[in-house]
């Protein structure tokens, strides 16, 4: 129960958070269209709970089902885009409806007029539920589409339920977090409608606004429609709600019973609570087996990660520089692997990746997520701050913050030895794929490539799942999309490449462009060329190909194709493999 109330003001915080923006028109609608004859309680109320029942829903059924929950997913945004674009046009043009009977103004515009409780030949108690009903159905279709930015809360409900499988706890942690949101909207809600009766508006200025509403609705659903939400908001939403919310885990609780205590308590006997998971575990790397002595009494860092996050590569520098500044006063770095993508099951994978990337501190393999369930860890990267007595001081998901996790080490360090933390702390610069991100030109959201959580595909005809087919480029790529050309299978987790000569387009806007690739077989690399807007790279070439843009894929990782040397500007890379057998998973930007 304890994560209820992280929850439920999680879901409050979303007002402060850019990715509301998009639905905050039809809130504001519906609070335009309630002054001032319909009462919060019949129109307002209703549109709020249907969204925040439609989005737990939605959610659950996300987080636990395959890609046929994805297609209805898909079909349930499609079909509410159409009817909020009605219900915005309907707002602005409904004379314009009456006039010409257009089938979707004409949908738009009984809506509108069905949500503001107009009389019916049965009387004003009918029109009354009929307002009520078309709120709900307004709510639900914004429930569907409303993306919430995934902060820490919200990841570890998701990745709860991903890990656990179904259940009525996620589902009401789900309808908690959702309440929140609704809740900050009904205060947006009743404070436009007392801004309304402030103004004491003509007749005339109501009808301005209320084509002005329309208008924003119509626009947040090409917006949504388009994709646009998630480019224009991805730089500004993960950052900031991630701060917001691992403050808020922070000041109430840690739902494992350690979270804020104090770190004066006495180093126990015995090794239990979370770290307890680490014992006993089979596939150790860089160390043998920890032991509970290794551990009992000392400052440990635990750092959840997967070797082809680009997330966790950036995160990389400050846990190595860590481990190395501090292990003299008794820091204990620990890395635990849990894989994203099959191929990072396997131990020589990860061996060889972190032997690559310069990761010396112990690593265990979590492939069951064992380690991960008993952490409570909400993403990648997460980083846990056990102190000297045991008990989980500081947790944190995501990139960022690294300042203050060090002084917490600092701090924490200094009460567990009497002789306090010798030196300071120094600035950290990673290199390659380990530098950090060009937050202000990141434009272009993580983008995976199969079937179950394929997003944007802009080739000609939709994917078709787990069979083989021949695929061509469109004339034109807009923002974020991706297409495919060649004889491609695409499968739940990646696109595999069939014949020779196929390739796969991009159209970005970031400094840096990575791609997980795979080999179709150890011993049969692939070859491929890189272009950026039909061009050799040259300067603007990634860590793993050349100025003429060409590369090999030889084992499982991201790849670096694309680091922009001058301005970041929108860029159409392709890539075309000259070998067949790859496999595609995600891209990934910095």
């Amino acid at each position: 129960m304890s994560l209820f109330i992280p929850a439920y003001l999680a879901g409050v915080l979303t007002i402060l958070s850019p990715c509301i923006l998009p639905v905050v028109p039809f809130v504001l609608a519906q609070a335009n269209r309630s002054f001032p004859r319909q009462s919060f309680r019949r129109n307002g109320l209703p549109m709020l709970l249907g969204l925040a029942f439609a989005f737990a829903a939605v959610a659950s059924l996300a987080a636990v089902a395959g890609g046929w929950a994805v297609q209805a997913n898909r079909f349930g945004r499609a079909v509410s885009l159409v009817l909020l674009a009605g219900f915005g046009l309907g707002l602005i043009f409904p004379s314009l409806a009456a006039r010409f009977a257009s089938p979707l103004v004409g949908a738009g515009s009984r809506l509108a007029a069905w949500a503001e409780g107009g009389r019916t030949q049965r009387g004003r108690a009918q029109g009354k539920q009929a307002g009520t009903l078309s709120s709900v159905v307004l709510g639900v279709a914004t429930g569907l589409l409303w993306t919430p930015c995934a902060g820490p809360v919200l990841g570890l409900i998701l990745s709860g339920a991903a890990l656990s499988g179904p259940g009525p706890q996620t589902s009401a942690l789900l309808l908690a977090y959702g309440l929140g949101a609704a809740t900050s909207l009904a205060a947006a809600i009743l404070a436009g409608r007392q801004l309304l009766a402030r103004l004491r508006p003509s007749l005339l200025w109501v009808e301005r606004a209320r084509r002005l509403t329309g208008a924003a609705v119509v626009g947040s659903v090409a917006l949504l429609g388009l994709g646009l939400d998630t480019s224009l908001l991805q730089r500004l939403s993960a950052e900031q709600t991630s701060k917001l919310e691992n403050t808020l885990m922070t000041s109430i609780a840690n739902p494992l019973g350690g979270f804020g205590q104090s770190a004066n308590a006495a180093v126990p006997d015995t090794l239990s609570g979370p770290l307890a998971a680490l014992l006993d575990r089979p596939g150790w790397i860089n160390a043998p087996p920890l032991r509970a002595d290794a551990l009992r009494g000392k400052v440990v860092v635990v750092s959840f990660w997967t070797y082809s996050c680009i997330n966790c590569l950036r995160a990389l520098p400050h846990l190595k520089a860590w481990a190395d500044r501090y292990k003299d006063q008794g820091l204990v770095v620990v890395g635990v692997h849990a894989p994203e993508f099959a191929f990072e099951r396997d131990r020589d994978n990860v061996a060889r990746a972190s032997m690559s990337l310069g990761v010396g501190y112990p690593v265990v393999l979590d492939n069951d997520f064992r380690i991960w369930r008993a952490f409570g860890n909400a993403g990648w990267p997460g980083i846990h701050i056990v102190g000297a007595d045991g008990r989980i001081r500081h947790q944190a998901t995501g990139e960022g913050r690294y300042d203050q996790s060090e002084q917490i080490i600092r701090r924490l360090l200094s009460e567990a030895n009497a002789t306090g933390t010798a030196g300071s702390s120094q600035p950290v610069e990673g290199q390659g794929t380990q530098k950090q991100a060009d937050w202000s030109n990141l434009r272009s959201p993580e983008t995976y490539l199969g079937h179950d959580k394929a997003e944007r595909f802009a080739s000609p005809g939709s994917l078709t799942p787990n069979e083989p087919r021949e695929y061509r480029h469109p004339a034109a790529l807009p923002a974020n999309a991706w297409s495919l050309s060649g004889n491609w299978t695409v499968g739940p987790e990646f696109a595999a490449l069939n014949q020779a000569g196929g390739g796969l387009r991009y159209r970005v806007h970031a400094r840096d462009l990575h791609l997980v690739l795979v080999p179709g077989s150890p011993d049969r690399p692939v070859r491929f060329r890189v272009r950026i807007d039909g061009a050799a790279p040259g300067a603007s070439h990634g860590s793993d190909i050349d100025e003429q843009g060409l590369g090999t894929v030889r084992d499982g990782r991201l790849y670096q194709l694309v680091r922009q040397a001058g301005p970041v500007t929108d860029r159409t890379v392709e890539i075309e493999f000259l070998d067949p057998g790859v496999r595609a998973y995600a891209f990934t930007f910095g």
